[in-house]
């Protein structure tokens, strides 16, 4: 009888510092999805020169919260980097909304992660979720490949805690990340093991 699945959904997924692939170098993931077909997440860590104004006079709309107008993109992964993806706090429904969107993945126990322009719609009407986190890109594994490079000590794991996506300022996202797991970046060696 084989071992049940792992699944990693709705935790953050923090490079080692020995992670050999450049793009992933120093980042924290927030894993939207994992199953046995694969993985995919955004990272949460490495703002773009792209201020969220600019990329909604890109889609034709105006952005009326002050909140969020100087608030940064982040490079969300290597996957299909001209598309963007909101990482937003769960809207509960009520009010005659229903509180979702369009092509709205609800993360269970987590946040929800919406791809469609609705939802930059309803923040250019002062409307939408509160808190977002908005990247160009996504981060995909394929089936095992995830697991196969947290064997090789390419990543650790942590569930989640969206106070570090939201409320964190972005150079300490990395720190607080592995001080969920009570470990400070001093403590990681550059050198993965071998056993």
């Amino acid at each position: 009888m084989s071992a049940p699945p792992v699944n990693f959904t709705n935790h953050f997924l923090i490079a080692m510092p020995g992670m050999g692939d450049g793009a992933f170098a120093g980042s924290v993931v927030y894993l939207c999805e994992h199953t046995e077909k694969g993985a995919v997440g955004l990272v949460i860590n490495k703002p773009i020169d792209i201020k969220l104004k600019n990329l909604f006079e890109k889609v034709e709309l105006t952005l009326d919260r002050e909140d969020l107008a100087d608030s940064p993109v982040y490079f969300g992964g290597p996957v299909q980097t001209e598309r963007g993806f909101v990482l937003h706090e769960r809207i509960d429904g009520g009010e005659g909304e229903g509180g979702h969107y369009n092509s709205s993945l609800q993360i269970p126990g987590g946040l929800e992660m919406t791809t469609s322009k609705d939802v930059l719609e309803a923040l250019s009407n002062g409307a939408g979720p509160k808190k977002i986190l908005v990247t160009l890109g996504y981060s995909g594994w394929g089936a095992g490949q995830l697991e196969d490079e947290m064997s090789r000590n390419g990543w650790i794991n942590v569930s989640a805690e969206p106070g570090i996506i939201f409320d964190t300022p972005v150079e300490q996202r990395y720190d607080r990340a592995l001080l969920l797991l009570g470990i400070s970046s001093g403590m990681l060696s550059q050198e993965a093991g071998h056993a």
